[in-house]
């Protein structure tokens, strides 16, 4: 098969290294990709969010099947457009990607199936969410409605601070349209996990557990970012809980979205807050996480082709996943400054010492060439990923090769998997 991977990141480069493990593979291109899927397939010079140039290449290249990375050409309508031109794309349709693309949709289907949730209000006008945050006395959780790189929640001790990330957000818009709606949410407490699920439009397969780190300080201090590191799989999921949360949530959200006459095929991501009173829905992802997908891919087994092919044909009950027992844990080096403004264009040493260890991957996400040499061009550059025989040993290792790589400001968090071993 021929086969069309749209992104660029550290996510596209683990499904890129998976999806080339496959028997059915014959040729693999990424668009655009990155220096470290290059050595995997063959790069294009397509933005991911150049939907007409992905389409006519697809057409071009006899390309027989499409998986779509990020959220945004998700969002846009890529599959749709592809499926229109008879390519099958493995994504949810544009009309599913809401899940994703507008809070404020994802809340209705929560509301109307029943799913648990913290509580909350819809705000378009800012004076009406001023005035609405002002009269709390509970600490809320300001999210822009729409995509925001994972960046768009702001967890606010005090109403005084909600009222401000609510400005930012509606009036100063740091995060451009994305913030014409906010959602003003209780904050809950407890631990987040990261459930993942395969889903063909009616049946769920539910992958591994994993816990992402979204802060970008020791602790979960700071401001949010894309995800500083993650492991797989998170103690605090039991098998008790598991059969909790697909009973509760998954369920319920996928017959949900066929009652929206929205049918959902392709990844579905739930971000869970596991509080007292049980496992609640913090948002939706509508696609592969990242970081959590390069942990869990490099605990599965098998082709990862063959699950997409049957997720998109609506036969994943044909399917079975198996899973190395053993835990994996990725940490995430990036550039000196972010999530706020950071430099580009450092070299980038020690990759290959890394690569020469046992069990252990280096995704490449931010990356570039610039003279002939590795240099940085994003926030989040790499992401150092170890299996090990316990959770302890797989953070070892992901260390261990993280101290083999070297670029001017980089910065990573220590206590990746903590919780686990706590």
């Amino acid at each position: 098969m021929n086969v069309l991977l749209v992104g660029g990141g550290g996510r596209e480069h683990a499904i890129a290294w998976k999806l080339r493990q496959s028997k059915k593979m014959a040729r693999l291109y990424i668009a655009p990709g990155n220096p470290g899927t290059a050595k995997i397939g063959t790069n294009v010079d397509i933005s991911d969010t150049d939907l007409d140039g992905i389409v006519q290449f697809a057409r071009n290249q006899q390309i027989d099947f499409a998986v779509i990375g990020p959220e945004d050409p998700l969002s846009a309508g890529l599959v749709d457009r592809l499926a229109a031109a008879g390519i099958r794309a493995f994504g949810p349709s544009k009309e599913a990607a809401q899940l994703e693309a507008d809070k404020s949709f994802a809340k209705h289907i929560m509301r109307a199936n029943s799913i648990p949730t913290a509580e909350s209000r819809v705000f378009s006008d800012y004076e009406d969410a001023k005035a609405y945050i002002a009269s709390r006395d509970e600490p809320v959780v300001i999210k822009a409605s729409g995509l925001a790189k994972g960046k768009g929640v702001f967890v606010c001790e005090d109403p005084a601070d909600g009222i401000l990330a609510a400005e930012k957000i509606m009036v100063n818009r740091i995060f451009g349209s994305a913030g014409g709606k906010i959602i003003v949410e209780d904050k809950l407490l407890g631990q987040e996990v990261s459930i993942l699920a395969f889903v063909d439009g009616r049946n769920i397969y539910v992958m591994e557990s994993a816990q992402d780190h979204k802060p970008i300080g020791e602790g979960d201090t700071g401001p949010n970012t894309g995800g500083m590191g993650a492991y797989s799989p998170a103690p605090i999921v039991t098998d008790a809980l598991m059969d909790q949360i697909i009973r509760e949530i998954l369920v319920p959200t996928v017959d949900g979205m066929n009652r929206n006459d929205t049918p959902y095929k392709g990844v579905l991501y739930a971000g869970l807050m596991i509080t007292q009173g049980g496992p609640r829905v913090l948002e939706y992802n509508a696609r592969f996480g990242d970081p959590e997908t390069q942990p869990i891919l490099m605990r599965m087994k098998g082709d990862l082709l063959e699950v997409m092919e049957a997720v998109c044909d609506g036969r994943l009950s044909e399917v079975e996943i198996q899973w190395d027992q053993r835990p994996a844990v990725c940490v995430v080096m990036a550039s000196g400054g972010y999530p706020d403004a950071y430099e580009k264009g450092k070299k980038i040493s020690g990759l290959d010492e890394a690569a020469r260890m046992k069990d252990v991957m280096v995704f490449q996400a931010g990356t570039a060439y610039k003279d002939g040499h590795l240099v940085t061009a994003g926030g989040r550059a790499l992401n150092v990923t170890a299996i090990g025989d316990t959770i302890a040993q797989a953070k070892a290792r992901a260390y261990e090769a993280v101290d083999q790589i070297h670029f001017d400001g980089a910065y990573y968090r220590r206590d990746i998997a903590d919780k686990a071993l706590r």
